[in-house]
């Protein structure tokens, strides 16, 4: 048994278009589809006292309404924004609002791709942003929530 004795709870959020791993553009997100990557990062967690909440929408409304729902639940929270990293000041907002321990991951490195994507509003209200290391980034994410002392 871990020696928190207490559940941690853990919001793994996806945004646009991560419903489509697999299939887009495998030359920069692997062949991993969605789900397989949830079972990984169940997986992970598996002996780490932790509960986590897996949530996907390609509209940024519906995620920030996955903040605020969770708001009372999630001890922490890992994001993929996508490419609302690089523009949604209401996902940003959404995130401070709550104060939730949160960490930005992305499967590709944004510094050494495209130069809109080396911009993002979120990391500002966040922990950590980690990217470049596909799956591992998620996982990287949750260990940083756990020595944080989440929960």
């Amino acid at each position: 048994m871990s020696e928190n004795k207490h559940v941690k709870h853990i919001l793994i959020i996806h945004g646009p278009n991560l419903n489509l791993l697999g299939i887009r553009e495998p030359e920069v997100y692997g062949v991993m589809t969605l789900d397989e990557l949830n079972r990984e990062i169940e997986r992970y967690v598996q002996d780490k006292n932790v509960t986590l909440r897996f949530f996907q929408s390609n509209h940024e409304g519906t995620l920030i309404d996955c903040i605020h729902e969770n708001r009372t639940w999630a001890h922490g929270i890992i994001i993929n924004p996508g490419a609302l990293t690089h523009y949604s000041y209401a996902l940003r907002d959404a995130i401070a609002a709550v104060g939730i321990p949160t960490v930005e991951v992305h499967l590709s490195d944004i510094q050494k791709r495209e130069d809109f994507r080396k911009i993002s509003v979120i990391q500002p209200v966040c922990i950590r942003q980690i990217g470049g290391l596909g799956k591992e980034s998620y996982f990287e994410g949750i260990e940083i929530l756990l020595k944080q002392g989440i929960g």
